[in-house]
């Protein structure tokens, strides 16, 4: 894996450097650097640059920084000079040139948000998880660090790259969690990992094993573990700064790999399903992010994590289980089992009566069907919060669509043998809405008899892809990571 040195005082146009230059599209492109490179539009057409989003030329000019000539990449971000469009074109840029040692962006007059886009672009764009490559394979020309430098007169650019390096650090760390395969990553060694990585930091950790779990009485937790030979865990995050602003709760659905228990999956319905952890890595990457900046806001984390699989111990359809909250729930389908770890993180998270609780999980494929492979779908109870959540959202670029919990979806939650059912077999309408409307029975009430506020993210399209585009590399997206910190700093 390549990773990005970042300086803001590199000279572009040397002979030494490759030097990034974006271009606008438009009826003549525009060349956004700080030289012209003496490329007039009839050039600029002659070498077929158009300014398209993701387009890219490689040329070379006359160096101003040594002698010689420098290398020089086009890169078109597309008719609009705007953060996202800069990210993207950074991540394309990262890809194509990941061989090189050496990479300079020049943006004229490059403020300080643009840099940390540039940055976050690069950094994002040119991930690559190899750590199971074979040797002969990793030995590959990639530089373990490359040198990227930003050309920036901004004086807040400096602090901008600081913060960036930061966001960076905990989205490549989730994508690093999400696409471990999952022999290398049950239940037991997810907390293990967390545990080390935080051991010095600000943020507690605890482990509930199982026999905790039963003592607890986390029925949705133990109950999805049941049937594996890993058994499950859960893994409690507090960061609380002295002078914290407000109190945030994350639960997280961590099922390290999904086979659908006794309701089984089809075989290549179960390729990808070690990505079914992506919530709860999430939490972690949030929370370890949040501690790094130091932000006034103190954050509990609930990880609950299992291993879903068949077997005579695993939970059978038509199965009565008690949570947490000492609801019961009759189990109709047993590859609905995200929503029952998560039930019981909501109870545990509602116990410590946070400002607001947010859960994060790949939790049906209703909602792919809905709004796609990249646009995570929102839901929950609370105006204030969603609207805060999509504000930080489309200031990231994280696509975030709001979906509703409609009065007639909880009217099928009844169940006639217990007090609610986690599906509805041979009903797929309305899947994700379902599935928001379940949870939201173990969101807790406030001092004020009141729900806790409560946010519900569905990332079941966005958390892989099965191709690169922008700064998204194939695999694990490290979604919505820097969605909810931009929510979270919004409060400090």
């Amino acid at each position: 894996m390549t990773n990005a040195d970042f300086e803001l005082d590199a000279k572009p146009y040397s002979s030494d450097t490759l030097t990034v230059v974006p271009v606008l599209a438009g009826d003549e492109p525009t060349l956004l650097g700080s030289s012209d490179l003496g490329l007039d539009a009839a050039r600029l057409d002659a070498l077929g640059v158009t300014g398209k989003a993701g387009a890219t030329q490689r040329i070379l000019v006359a160096a101003e920084h040594g002698e010689g000539e420098a290398p020089v990449l086009l890169i078109g971000i597309g008719e609009e000079r705007d953060l996202e469009a800069l990210r993207r074109a950074a991540g394309v840029a990262a890809r194509a040139l990941a061989k090189l040692s050496d990479v300079t962006y020049d943006l004229a007059e490059a403020s300080a948000e643009e840099v940390a886009a540039l940055a976050t672009g690069h950094a994002l764009g040119g991930y690559v998880f190899d750590r199971f490559k074979s040797a002969a394979e990793e030995d590959a020309d990639e530089p373990s660090v490359q040198k990227v430098g930003i050309v920036s007169s901004d004086e807040g650019a400096e602090a901008a790259v600081a913060k960036t390096r930061v966001i960076i650090d905990a989205v490549r760390f989730t994508r690093d969690l999400v696409n471990t395969p999952p022999n290398a990553l049950v239940p037991e060694e997810f907390a293990e990992i967390v545990t080390a990585v935080l051991e010095d930091s600000a943020i507690a950790v605890e482990v509930w094993d199982e026999p905790r779990l039963i003592d607890e009485g986390c029925g949705g937790i133990t109950g999805v573990g049941q049937g594996s030979a890993n058994p499950p865990r859960l893994v409690h995050l507090e960061y609380a700064p002295e002078d914290a602003k407000a109190h945030v709760a994350l639960v997280g659905k961590g099922i390290t790999f999904d086979s659908g228990g006794l309701s089984l999956k089809p075989p290549a319905s179960m390729v990808g399903m070690k990505f079914d952890m992506s919530g709860a890595a999430s939490v972690v990457g949030v929370i370890r992010a949040v501690a790094a900046l130091e932000l006034p806001v103190r954050l509990s984390g609930w990880c609950a994590l299992a291993e879903n699989m068949p077997s005579a111990t695993a939970l059978k359809p038509d199965d009565v289980i008690t949570m947490r909250s000492k609801t019961t729930v009759e189990v109709t389908n047993t590859d609905a089992e995200g929503r029952l770890v998560l039930a019981d993180g909501l109870a545990l998270a509602s116990e410590q009566q946070p400002d607001v609780v947010i859960d994060i999980a790949t939790l049906t494929g209703a909602q792919v069907v809905a709004l796609g492979d990249r646009t995570t779908g929102l839901m929950g109870n609370n105006e204030e919060w969603r609207e805060r959540i999509l504000t930080a959202a489309e200031r990231v670029g994280e696509p975030t669509w709001a979906m509703p919990i409609p009065e007639e979806i909880r009217e099928k939650l009844d169940s006639n043998v217990a007090d609610i059912v986690n599906a509805k077999p041979g009903d797929r309408s309305g899947g994700m809405l379902f599935a928001a409307a379940f949870l939201e029975k173990f969101v807790g009430d406030g001092e004020d008899e009141n729900a806790i506020p409560w946010v519900h993210l569905d990332i079941a399209g966005p958390a892989d892809t099965k191709s690169a585009y922008g700064y998204v590399p194939k695999g694990a997206t490290g979604v919505p990571v820097r969605t909810l910190v931009e929510a979270i700093s919004s409060l400090a």
